[in-house]
């Protein structure tokens, strides 16, 4: 062997494990009491309240729930959010979402949603979700 070279090493490498993407709905719509302690946010406000509460929300490190009554207010709230951690218009989004828009967001976009967004709280889970889905689903075009 030369002075200054080297053996090449043999390194034993693994490919991580695929982590599970959640999408954006996946998970989100839960039973009512699922979360205690953390922030609430309660869509029966008014909304210059909402939209205080999730300008904030954009900027803390913990996360908030969110309650429903429906799918409607599910979609607003998430919307919300959205439009709270792309800095548009919160009131707009909470009035008039743009599904075509939230139904586009990229995994990391939706990632980043749901580390704010903990949680929707409704007493019809399962209704609430369907509902949710339903209005993010794109829209079918004919042929």
């Amino acid at each position: 062997m030369v002075a200054g070279e080297s053996e090449p090493v043999l390194v034993e490498l693994s490919v991580p494990k695929r982590v599970v993407e959640r999408g954006l709905v996946d998970g989100l719509v839960v039973p009512a009491g699922q979360f205690t302690g953390e922030r609430r946010l309660d869509p029966a406000l008014p909304d210059e309240r909402i939209a205080d509460f999730l300008a904030e929300a954009a900027h803390r490190p913990d996360g908030f729930v969110a309650r429903a009554e429906g799918g409607a207010q599910a979609l607003a709230v998430l919307a919300g959010t959205v439009a709270a951690l792309c800095g548009e218009d919160i009131r707009k989004a909470l009035n008039s979402p743009d599904t075509a828009f939230l139904a586009g967001l990229s995994n990391g976009a939706a990632d980043a949603v749901r580390e704010i967004l903990l949680g929707i709280e409704s007493d019809t889970p399962v209704e609430t979700e369907r509902a949710l889905r339903a209005a993010l689903r794109p829209a079918e075009t004919g042929g």
